[in-house]
């Protein structure tokens, strides 16, 4: 089999994140032009917002509404969208290469290729599905749906996006059995009144919240750390935390402890000068995962893209010591969470909408 010819790029964009995205609108509003040649890789012709997920699946939203088409984007700055998947990465070159055996080599590199969902060890007796990439959720999600039959799904994850998928698919898939299991208490870092408050709404809705460690699946049955097994269920969706993709532990950068790769306040790796990493797939000093700081750390991507390209000083990103959380409940109500400061209502559903709706408008080109 022929192997394809090795392309050569000034600049190589993988992944089409929430640091990407932003990166590329800033550079549209300022009107740089990228060098000719740059690339953005992408798996997807489009990226999903994840912020909207939970009201696609309550009904909420069409698929088109949470997705926004990387190619007008791409075509407004004169960048080149290429479909594939990272499979191996070699830093010292800069040496991309994709699941169907292409290969980039970057003189300049950023990457926000987000994460993995936690492997678990299993014999194949019962379905798993990632919540990311939502696309094969929401394409399972649809067959329960269209099947019509009452379905016992379980939920592993503690975080908001297992707590806004639970209440989503409980109002999605009427008379279904959903049960959440999380290894720490729920939304841990967020005030302990909106913890109480989401235990409240899950108990509720006929959620079950387990706290537990779920170690595997055998013969149809979840493993819990307890020893405790539970069966019955249809499937088994992952929403657990964030774990890095292979592809950047074997591929030189310099990591931290857990595979994220290791980047100054600047977002440039600490081994690779030349190579930059955001959102998801890094570790950010004094920050941790979440869309807000992905988003948020797009605009210092973009100053520092463009200032390696044009041999100027560096900005280095400041997050924000405290966030803005949005938790959609799926009943026309949201949850908020500030620092210590919690609350909920219709107005909180209002206002996630309308930043939600904003972001999609704003990063589609015009």
């Amino acid at each position: 089999m022929t192997q394809p010819p090795l392309q050569s790029t000034p600049l190589a964009l993988v992944g089409a994140g929430h640091a990407h995205l932003v990166a590329l609108r800033c550079w549209y509003d300022r009107d740089f032009s990228p060098p000719v040649g740059t690339v953005l890789i992408n798996p997807e012709p489009e990226a999903w917002y994840s912020g909207m997920m939970p009201g696609l699946l309550a009904g909420r939203y069409r698929p088109d509404d949470c997705a926004i088409a990387l190619e007008p984007l791409c075509a407004s700055l004169g960048i080149e969208l290429v479909i594939g998947r990272l499979a191996e990465l070699n830093a010292d070159q800069r040496l991309l290469r994709l699941d169907d055996g292409r290969q980039y080599q970057a003189e300049l590199l950023s990457l926000n290729i987000g994460s993995s969902p936690a492997c678990l060890l299993q014999d194949g007796s019962l379905p798993v599905i990632p919540a990311k990439p939502f696309a094969a959720l929401y394409q399972q999600w649809r067959l329960w749906r269209d099947g019509r039959a009452p379905v016992n799904l379980a939920l592993a994850g503690a975080g908001p996006a297992a707590f806004e998928l639970a209440l989503a698919l409980q109002a999605s898939l009427p008379n279904s059995r959903i049960s959440l299991i999380g290894s720490t208490p729920l939304l841990a870092r967020h005030p302990s009144t909106l913890q109480r408050r989401a235990l409240r709404l899950l108990h509720e809705r006929g959620i079950d919240y387990q706290l537990d460690q779920l170690t595997g699946i055998r013969q149809g049955r979840l493993l819990l750390a307890s020893g405790i097994e539970l069966e019955g269920f249809d499937a088994l969706v992952l929403a657990t935390g964030a774990q890095p993709h292979a592809c950047q532990q074997t591929s030189g950068l310099r990591c931290d402890p857990l595979g994220f790769i290791a980047v100054d306040s600047c977002l440039r790796s600490l081994s690779h000068s030349a190579i930059l990493a955001s959102g998801d797939c890094a570790k950010v000093p004094d920050s941790h995962h979440c869309g807000v700081h992905a988003v948020r750390q797009g605009q210092t991507l973009a100053d520092n893209l463009q200032a390696l390209l044009c041999q100027q000083p560096l900005q280095r990103y400041q997050p924000q010591s405290r966030t803005l959380a949005l938790l959609d409940t799926s009943d026309g109500r949201a949850l908020l969470s500030y620092g210590p400061l919690a609350a909920a209502g219709r107005w909180v559903r209002w206002w996630k909408t309308w930043l939600d709706t904003r972001f999609i408008s704003r990063h589609r080109a015009q």
